[in-house]
């Protein structure tokens, strides 16, 4: 029967990314069968932990993070947990051989996030991996199934691309992080008077985040590479988009992809993989 409570666990799993990001689990089921389920719950456990520290503000976010940490730890090594989205990660965490100083990294950034709201350089670069380049390397070690010599080669585009997408994230979100939350990600910026300079700066460190991830995608294994490009060009769509934008405006909105912007890009990255010219 521990088989069924393993199934039920990672449906718990794969709900949560379906509930939380429509975008990322479309981008999930164009991977290999054999890699969807592994990422989803990889999905789940960042995402409840991110969850926390973002909206749990009526409640004790401290205690509860730390409460989550230990649970987690609790169940990498115990190899079971009555949490399902835990349970399922653990599951993940042992199959694909994921380093447990990626969990670290992971909770290091989400406590971050519990008392800090301004980073300089090193900060912003630390949180930065815990928060987005280590859940690259989690999925890549999915990607790999166990290949140390691709996963070893891969991780600096696994990084990157992982980087490129936080920080598309932080350009998107800057009115809530910022009004909402009190957050300033980007060092060196007053978001009181955004420049365009302030901007332009920030464009370029992403764009050379998606180059880098571009050439690392190319060498995928055949299994991930066209969900992880989907993911890759709906980002990469959503950063152009905020790049036409003024300074003021992007504290004004919320940037999105409409649907039909989506099924476009879908459609389009379909046509390039039957023609393999990615």
């Amino acid at each position: 029967m521990i088989n069924l409570f393993h199934e039920v666990s990672e449906h718990c799993s794969r709900i949560t990314t379906e509930q939380y990001s429509t975008s990322f689990s479309s981008s999930i089921r164009l991977l290999h069968k054999d890699m969807r389920q592994p990422i989803f719950n990889i999905y789940g456990f960042v995402r409840f932990a991110d969850e926390i520290v973002d909206s749990f503000h009526e409640y004790p976010k401290e205690a509860l993070l730390k409460e989550f940490k230990a649970a987690a730890y609790r169940a990498i090594d115990d190899k079971i947990s009555i949490n399902p989205i835990l349970h399922s990660f653990q599951l993940t965490f042992h199959k694909y051989g994921i380093d447990k100083q990626l969990v670290a990294a992971f909770f290091n950034s989400m406590e971050m996030d519990l008392n800090k709201n301004n980073y300089d350089k090193l900060g912003y670069d630390e949180y930065i991996y815990g928060s987005a380049e280590v859940v690259g390397l989690m999925c890549l070690s999915v990607f790999c199934e166990g290949n140390i010599s691709n996963y070893e080669n891969l991780k600096p585009f696994a990084r990157s691309l992982g980087a490129a997408f936080q920080k598309v994230n932080f350009l998107r979100d800057l009115k809530a992080d910022f009004e909402g939350l009190s957050r300033v990600y980007f060092p060196g910026c007053d978001f009181k008077n955004f420049t365009e300079a302030d901007k332009r700066n920030i464009e370029s460190d992403i764009q050379n985040d998606f180059n880098h991830a571009y050439q690392g995608i190319l060498q995928l294994p055949i299994k991930a590479r066209f969900g992880v490009y989907v993911a890759y060009k709906y980002y990469l769509s959503l950063f152009n988009k905020i790049k036409k934008l003024a300074p003021q405006n992007i504290m004004e909105e919320r940037i999105r992809i409409p649907d039909y912007g989506k099924i476009y890009i879908l459609a389009k990255a379909g046509i390039r993989s039957t023609l393999n010219i990615f």
